[in-house]
């Protein structure tokens, strides 16, 4: 039997019989939901190609980041007096790079994979970290030492000059949009980790200046970006006040709504514009819990009903479409990936953590 599943099983059995007594949440099982997620973050900080130097491993924008802000969404419903051990790993590793960050190497340095990926890897990890950290504060309500380290680090990284000015370097590996790697969703990224964080820090007076350029830059782009990138400005905009106004943000809401699908779920087939799969082959254009999930999520921190009745409808997919192991599903929009093996279950890490954040958000767990 192989490692992950023992993990799996164990996690499954471990948090069954709380999952069995939370009906209120509807038909989704909480505890699977957690055992997957368990499961595959064991799995990563134990994969060989995600091991980095000072003994940490990678916090990847596909599976650790969004996969430590659905875990710590299910310690509600599960009851759980503290953070899981998975979870604990998770912030120890991210804390510890933070602490380090002039002395640890970048997940990719130039000398290895050439120019210019040793700024693309510093700017990309400085708003994952910020965003785990600050997410962990929020319960709270106070910013930790850390969680502020991370955010000045981050900030210390914003470009000041040209076209960029306002944004970061975001990793590029041409696999848009199955890594995220898009400038645009990393830097809407940083406005979400910047306006979650706790201590109404968005107002602090030293970060004015380059929230004025940041705000100028998702603003000066927005409508060249694809609906999903727009989908996280919108999630952004929710937080950071004076990113959107109420126009702006319903003319997102309209053009997103117009994508739902019959059974009430979204695609992402029809969220990434004209993205074509590198193996040629067609995109999955079924509903799905990455899009289905980060819709819902994007939609519930809107204020007013303008979307209810559709949100409805996605929640309800969501909780009706949970895999009998935990997990949502999602493809790959890269190439078709076999959904059995581990990289084929990038997405489904993804889609899993928002359909969580969405579906605890409606409960108010």
């Amino acid at each position: 039997m192989k490692i992950s599943t023992i993990v799996f099983l164990v996690g499954l059995m471990s948090t069954q019989a709380i999952g069995q007594q939370s009906p209120a949440l509807g038909e989704w099982s909480p505890a699977h939901a957690a055992a997957y997620l368990d499961q595959r973050s064991a799995w990563w900080m134990a994969f060989p190609k995600a091991a980095k130097d000072h003994d940490t491993f990678c916090v990847s924008c596909h599976t650790v980041a969004p996969i430590a802000l659905g875990r710590a969404a299910l310690r509600g419903p599960l009851a759980e007096s503290s953070i899981s051990p998975n979870e604990r790993k998770v912030l120890d590793n991210v804390t510890k790079r933070v602490r380090l960050w002039r002395e640890v190497e970048p997940f990719y340095p130039d000398q290895t994979r050439g120019l210019p990926k040793t700024s693309e890897s510093r700017g990309t990890e400085s708003i994952l970290d910020a965003l785990i950290l600050v997410w962990n504060d929020i319960p709270s309500g106070r910013l930790s030492a850390d969680a502020r380290l991370a955010l000045d680090n981050m900030w210390a990284l914003q470009f000041k000059a040209g076209d960029i000015s306002g944004s970061w370097a975001w990793l590029q590996f041409h696999n848009a949009p199955w890594e995220g790697d898009s400038q645009f969703y990393g830097t809407a990224l940083a406005a979400v980790a910047i306006s979650s964080a706790p201590g109404n820090y968005q107002t602090e007076p030293q970060i004015q200046s380059g929230l004025k350029l940041l705000r100028g830059w998702l603003e000066k782009d927005t409508n060249a970006q694809t609906p999903l990138d727009r989908v996280m400005l919108l999630w952004a905009s929710t937080k950071l006040v004076g990113l959107l106004t109420h126009a702006q943000q319903q003319t997102i809401v309209d053009e997103i709504l117009l994508k739902q699908r019959d059974d009430g779920g979204f695609s992402l087939s029809s969220m990434v514009g004209s993205w074509k799969r590198s193996d040629n082959t067609p995109l999955d254009t079924s509903s799905d819990g990455y899009a289905t999930g980060l819709i819902a999520f994007a939609l519930e921190q809107l204020e007013g009903p303008q979307s209810k009745p559709q949100l409805k409808r996605a929640l309800t997919w969501l909780s009706q479409n949970q895999k009998p192991e935990g997990r949502w599903p999602a493809s790959s929009l890269n190439k078709n990936r076999e959904l059995s093996s581990e990289a084929g279950l990038f997405m489904s890490d993804a889609a899993t953590a928002y359909a969580v954040l969405a579906l605890t958000n409606a409960t108010g767990q």
